[in-house]
């Protein structure tokens, strides 16, 4: 996942202005209680901290490749 698509998912998931909140004020303890912003900074792979989010946000399992993109093959 490119940091582009990460903003992508994030807009179309939670709206742009709520994203930018979550992106730089949700400390996720997935990501060693970390912002988005903060792991983002320190090199945590950007699906990582997609994942990480939509964990802490109850995004349902279907949705997180991505709203708007393309589902990814199954293993």
């Amino acid at each position: 996942m490119r940091l582009s698509e990460f903003r992508f998912a994030m807009d179309e998931e939670f709206g742009a202005a709520h994203a930018r909140v979550l992106e730089h004020d949700l400390v996720l303890r997935a990501l060693g209680e970390r912002t988005a912003t903060e792991a983002l900074a320190g090199g945590v792979p950007v699906r990582d901290v997609w994942l990480a989010i939509c964990e802490a946000q109850g995004v349902a399992p279907s949705r997180r490749h991505g709203r708007g993109r393309p589902k990814p093959p199954s293993e």
